[in-house]
């Protein structure tokens, strides 16, 4: 037994936000000081067969943390100390925003699952922005996630993330624009061609870049091709799949299911997964693939099913901070039990 699983039933005693604070007070303590040293002794996995070359960027391993973990840019570097290779921090609005009120973040437990509806709740582009040029960096690529002020029209939209755009540009290694998150009114109507085209244009003509754009997994196949046009037209760098789901699978035993929100985690693994086949059979750029990633094999089915890279929230809640060696210890053994060289060498094998 582990000391996340001694710790486990005091954090899961507490509401899911408080110990999401808590666990974000710890880490902010402990970065920057000798304890992250060893916390990289114990938890980095530095293999040549994890590296991926992506969109410009060097990734040390395919695993990273997906945005909503570090709203603020508060905690990047410790982040990096538990063998992430990437941290997308966000989603940052034009404005600061308090989100929607508590309780907002939801344990199913017996699911292995979150439903949160937080509603872009941070302390907006100004904020971020200053402390990201003001702090240092991991020495991983760090994303910035984009989202929309809540009070803004949809149609000042391209305006409104431009504006988030200018206040990170310096510090980020890759820019995501997040147009699918089901927490803010109306945000996922950005997602047809002409917002989208819109929206992606604007900043790219503003020089961003690389940029990505994070997806539905309830996004229709045809809107999600018109989506890819838009990558593919304005020679965007990459794409997300997915965001987390409006959905509520059959199978969900928690009642806490009734809750309104995005769920992520074990139970939209398998749909998240499709949709980064889906993605990735219909075009060039590389995917990062998210949703109920919790161990290695969850990880290399995607990688395999065109992810280049994959991202995880809600499965550090369940197996702690160990979880990111684990699943880059676990890829290595199916690397070489499959016979490939590299993660490289795996992405979209089963396509």
């Amino acid at each position: 037994m582990g000391a996340y699983d001694l710790l486990k039933p005091a954090l899961f005693g507490l509401p899911a936000e408080t110990a999401h604070g808590m666990t974000h007070r710890v880490l902010r303590a402990v970065q920057g000081t000798a304890v992250t040293s060893a916390l990289r002794d114990r938890y980095v996995v530095d293999d040549p067969r994890l590296r991926v070359e992506a969109f410009g960027n060097a990734f040390p391993t395919p695993v990273g943390v997906a945005a909503g973990f570090d709203k603020n840019a508060e905690v990047p570097r410790a982040l990096a100390s538990l063998g992430f290779g990437h941290v997308e921090v966000g989603g940052v609005t034009a404005e600061r925003q308090p989100g929607n009120p508590r309780p907002r973040l939801f344990r199913l437990r017996e699911d292995e699952a979150l439903i949160n509806r937080m509603g872009f709740n941070n302390e907006g582009a100004d904020a971020v922005g200053a402390r990201l040029d003001r702090e240092p960096m991991p020495d991983v690529p760090v994303g910035i996630n984009i989202g929309k002020s809540k009070s803004t029209p949809l149609a000042d939209a391209p305006d409104d993330y431009l504006y988030t755009y200018e206040r990170v540009a310096d510090a980020g290694d890759y820019f995501v624009v997040n147009v699918s998150s089901p927490n803010t009114p109306g945000l996922r109507e950005l997602q047809n061609r002409e917002a989208l085209e819109k929206i992606l244009g604007g900043l790219a003509d503003a020089g961003a870049s690389p940029l990505l754009v994070k997806l539905s997994p309830d996004l229709p196949e045809p809107a999600v091709e018109d989506a890819l046009g838009v990558v593919d037209d304005l020679g965007l760098d990459g794409v997300i799949a997915t965001n987390t789901t409006t959905s509520r699978p059959e199978s969900l035993e928690s009642p806490n299911r009734a809750e309104r929100g995005g769920l992520s985690g074990t139970p939209i693994e398998d749909l998240a997964t499709s949709r980064v086949r889906f993605v990735a059979e219909r075009t060039d750029v590389p995917v990062i693939g998210v949703g109920g990633i919790s161990d290695a094999a969850g990880a290399y089915e995607k990688i395999r099913s065109g992810a280049s890279l994959v991202q995880l929230y809600t499965g550090l809640v369940y197996e702690g901070p160990s979880l990111a060696r684990d699943i880059n210890e676990g890829l290595l053994e199916l690397l070489e039990r499959d016979g490939f060289d590299s993660v490289t060498d795996a992405v979209g094998a089963d396509l």
